[in-house]
């Protein structure tokens, strides 16, 4: 649905965000965990280190939300039932899910469907009553799996995603396009989609702390703040504005990723260099499955003060004509011992680059707690003008490090 068919009458967006999703399934598979605390993430147990996956609507009253760590989950609610993650479950719920909201039709059209996750979607239909089409859309939702949904109705992709947080739970909730301001201008920038509280701290030392002093900035000012595609796409969020339009392709990944949190923190670089590569043997196993080439690899490192750190590199450009193929081992190059199998050559650059980013990364953060003046941020891009030289050098490799508790790695992958 393109953004000139929204401003015709009778056109609108649905956002369609399932209820406390995986929680949900869960319960589903568990109906004696109706309506009590249920917490789900890691591998279920709350003495280990982990996050937060989701929590049932019963656990969110006692502050336990995503991302949340799964031991000050239990302290905060130590009667809660913690579950794994099941991945596979989720996926085919959802995949339920979206074949109910494909059979939508309105008009005798059938409606544009955009999954953009797992327990959410935007439809684009053409009614007179748009609320009618959500009640029905939640209606057969329930009906096909016992799931409940919250609908947002509104003009564009924002506004209906925004409109769904005041659905929730399981209810329709529907913006007109004189409503933005009178209901969200007072509220601070971080209840709009895309707006994080570092941005947020952002805007408000710009002077910026409500969603109408947002929608009033100047565009050249937050260009000369944030850049000249970030300052004024904010000034646009702020006053509801949005043309992206309602598409059904099916998502495409941008990236596959991995990452591992450790039971008692590590300062052994060589044991967070074996790490690394082997979270990248994984990644590569992801990303040669899907028949797809990595062109940028991502470390992340968090560090036992919580500080999260990322630093990127530029993969060596591979044959394009095919994905990655099957290798037997990987070779570490500042060992040189055998690591976790891969698939040929770009999975070896791509071990070979995530460690190199980690070492720089590493070099970065001071062990005695001193500044990091890039503040976690690459200014390079991911580009390199060593092309993957150590400067470290085997001094390098036997300095202490900061102590981490996480360490990640993400492909970035060609279109």
């Amino acid at each position: 649905m393109s953004p000139n068919l929204l401003a015709e009458p009778g056109r609108w967006v649905l956002h369609v965000d399932l209820d406390a999703f995986i929680a949900a399934v869960e319960v589903l598979r568990r109906p004696e965990l109706a309506g009590l605390p249920v917490v789900v993430g890691g591998d279920g147990d709350p003495t280990k280190r982990g996050v937060v996956a989701t929590a049932s609507y019963a656990a969110r009253e006692f502050g336990i939300r995503s991302g949340v760590p799964l031991r000050t989950a239990a302290r905060r609610c130590p009667h809660a039932t913690f579950l794994p993650v099941d991945k596979p479950a989720y996926e085919a719920a959802s995949a339920h899910v979206m074949a109910v909201l494909r059979q939508t039709v309105t008009r005798s059209r059938p409606a544009v469907v955009e999954v953009v996750g797992w327990d959410e979607a935007f439809l684009g239909v053409v009614s007179d009553a748009p609320e009618e089409v959500a009640r029905d859309v939640r209606r057969r939702v329930l009906a096909a799996t016992q799931l409940n949904c919250s609908v947002g109705i509104a003009k564009n992709k924002l506004q209906a995603k925004t409109a769904t947080t005041f659905a929730k739970p399981a209810g329709v909730h529907r913006i007109e396009p004189g409503d933005w301001l009178p209901l969200l201008g007072e509220r601070p920038p971080e209840v709009l989609w895309g707006i994080g509280a570092k941005t947020g701290r952002r805007l408000a030392a710009f002077g910026i702390r409500t969603v109408a002093a947002l929608a009033a900035a100047d565009p050249a000012g937050l260009a000369a703040e944030f850049g000249p595609t970030i300052g004024p796409w904010l000034v646009r969020v702020g006053a509801g504005q949005d043309t992206s339009p309602v598409v059904a392709a099916v998502p495409h990944p941008r990236s596959r990723s991995r990452e591992v949190t450790f039971q008692e923190d590590v300062a052994d670089r060589a044991v967070l260099v074996e790490q690394v590569r082997g979270l990248a043997a994984l990644v590569a196993d992801d990303v040669a499955a899907e028949g797809r080439r990595a062109v940028r690899v991502v470390v992340k490192v968090r560090d036992s003060a919580f500080r999260t750190r990322t630093h990127g590199r530029v993969l060596p450009r591979a044959d394009e004509s095919r994905p990655l193929s099957h290798s037997p081992v990987l070779v570490s190059p500042s060992t040189g011992e055998i690591a976790a199998p891969g698939h040929g050559d770009h999975a070896a650059d791509l071990a070979d680059a995530a460690e190199a980013a980690l070492v720089e990364l590493l070099g970065r953060l001071d062990p005695s707690g001193g500044h990091d003046p890039s503040g976690g941020h690459d200014p390079s891009g991911g580009h390199d003008p060593s092309e993957g030289h150590d400067s470290s050098g085997e001094a390098g490799e036997r300095r202490p490090v900061r102590r981490i508790r996480l360490v990640g790695v993400r492909a970035e992958l060609a279109d």
